[in-house]
């Protein structure tokens, strides 16, 4: 029974060090190499500063910015509390954030794009639909008091298509599309 015992244990303890210490040292050194940028989180910095993530979702408000989507993740893009809302099509709650979302994102129709109004799975989606910014580009050029013309242009060379021309769907990053105004016309 000792023997037994005193196997178990050092299986155990030689386990957790291989898998609990040595291997993700070695897979986070080898992703260093590799893959900095995407091992530490695509993110983005101007002087020196992290302003934010191209992986994490962020809130933009103001009328001279592209709008996220909403964020079902704690008090808003915690990428600690990530998750959907688990709300069904049926939910009054549902129903009622996301009338609120159309009246707030409204351009004159109702016809809102369901991504200016609705939660992604995980609550952090940073991207929108090209037809959820282009539905913001009137606002976008009134506030900013550019041409629609030019905010277009903005949105199409800021939008990332299909992988492979097939995979996925065509996307925005709201982030770098809104860092890109502000360089057009801060």
């Amino acid at each position: 029974m000792k023997k037994t015992i005193v196997t178990a244990t050092l299986y155990t303890a030689i386990t957790a060090v291989l898998l609990g210490l040595i291997y993700p040292a070695v897979i986070t050194g080898i992703s260093m190499l590799l893959f900095r940028d995407r091992a530490t989180g695509q993110l983005i910095t101007r002087n020196g500063d992290v302003i934010g993530s191209r992986i994490i979702g962020q809130p933009f408000t103001g009328a001279t910015y592209f709008h996220s989507r909403p964020s079902a993740a704690g008090t808003g893009y915690d990428a600690q509390s990530s998750s959907g809302s688990n709300l069904a099509p049926s939910s009054k709650t549902l129903v009622d954030r996301v009338n609120t979302s159309v009246k707030s994102e409204a351009e004159g129709s109702t016809d809102v794009p369901v991504d200016l109004v609705t939660a992604s799975a995980s609550g952090l989606d940073p991207d929108i639909t090209p037809a959820a910014a282009l539905y913001q580009v009137p606002r976008i050029a009134r506030e900013r008091h550019l041409s629609a013309d030019a905010v277009t242009q903005l949105v199409q060379a800021n939008t990332t298509p299909r992988q492979l021309g097939l995979l996925g769907e065509p996307r925005v990053n709201v982030l770098q599309l809104n860092l890109a105004l502000d360089q057009l016309h801060p």
